[in-house]
């Protein structure tokens, strides 16, 4: 004999004599929900791989004037040329502190690739 049970609107089919449950639309649901939180996965990770090629040479870096750091252990992180999609865009330096001791900074680049320029991003190593 099985009886059928309202569990959050979603109805389950539940055998008397066994404690299995055999659930419906909510399987649905979930198969669903899962392959498209796969799918958009994938496409994010996609997007972050991705390499943006220029094809117009960056110009040469702007010689900045360092301003007083602001406190002991700040490092001086430097401006660099960004693509902002039709045109390079000046990013100023900044004083910025380490997320760990002993650690050193490793400046933008753009390097040839691709036919073009892709830009290396700096980062804490």
């Amino acid at each position: 004999m099985i009886e059928t049970i309202h569990f959050y609107r979603f109805p389950l089919l539940v055998p008397v004599k066994n404690v299995c449950i055999i659930v419906g639309e909510t399987e649905v649901v979930l198969r669903k929900l899962l392959l498209s939180s796969a799918f958009g996965l994938l496409l994010t990770t996609g997007a972050f791989c991705a390499d943006i090629v220029v094809k117009v040479a960056p110009p040469a870096a702007i010689v900045e004037t360092r301003p007083v750091a602001p406190g002991e252990g700040y490092v001086w992180v430097g401006g660099y040329h960004r693509w902002d999609g039709n045109a390079y865009v000046w990013v100023p330096g900044s004083w910025q502190r380490p997320p760990h001791p002993h650690a050193r900074w490793v400046a933008h680049k753009w390097v040839h690739k691709h036919g073009g320029y892709v830009l290396v991003e700096g980062h804490w190593r």
